[in-house]
């Protein structure tokens, strides 16, 4: 069990490093709400669906679903025009003068949430890094208690990462989020968004 718990750690934090649209939208609201609690939303939502994803790919469950067209197809479509709406949302956000700059960039809890759970459940490369990489890893145990040593240590890796790239940005402040450095960092996000958009229609359209 040891050996498979040092597995999933070992995997799951080389999966999880990389600052992609997730990671850099919780160090993002970390640095801008004037209180740490207030990031919470986003740092909870990531770490449960990062959970939701594991436990899934452990159990096996993901390579059943993937195989299903219909539902690939739904939820590819419905992941695609999320990715799609929200990428044109954040291209034309508009931030204000540095006391208007907080309000402005500090999301609400509800989207928060909301836009956490589609960069988390709908990213084609935490699609591929949670279902296929740790899913594909963790057939390798074919006794569950090793097997679930392994999910678990893959699940504690994303709740350890999120709050420490939730509290680092909030550490260093908004002294680098300046009003110009938001709109170059919303253009960014917006454009990865469509790519991701993109990449996500390639992996569920083209999968066998």
């Amino acid at each position: 069990m040891l050996l498979a718990f040092i597995h999933g750690f070992l995997l799951s934090l080389g999966l999880i490093l990389p600052i992609g649209m997730q990671n850099g939208f919780i160090l993002t609201q970390g640095a801008l709400h004037s209180r740490w609690s207030n990031s919470l939303p986003a740092v909870l939502t990531a770490s449960m669906c990062d959970t939701f994803l594991i436990a899934l790919a452990v159990i096996g469950v993901s390579t059943v679903a993937l195989h299903i067209t219909w539902l690939r197809y739904t939820f590819g479509g419905i992941g695609i025009a999320f990715l799609i709406y929200m990428g044109f949302g954040t291209w034309r956000e508009k931030q204000g003068t540095n006391d208007q700059t907080t309000t402005a960039t500090a999301w609400t809890t509800r989207r928060q949430i909301g836009f956490t759970s589609s960069v988390s459940l709908l990213n084609p490369h935490a699609l591929i890094d949670t279902l296929a990489v740790i899913g594909g890893s963790a057939v390798v145990y074919t006794a569950w208690s090793e097997r679930i040593a392994f999910g678990a240590a893959s699940v504690l890796v994303s709740w350890l990462w999120f709050f420490a790239l939730s509290i680092t940005g909030h550490v260093l402040g908004k002294v680098a989020l300046q009003k110009s450095s938001l709109q170059v960092l919303n253009k960014v996000s917006a454009v990865m968004m469509w790519m991701s958009a993109a990449y996500l229609g390639y992996i569920i359209y083209s999968f066998q």
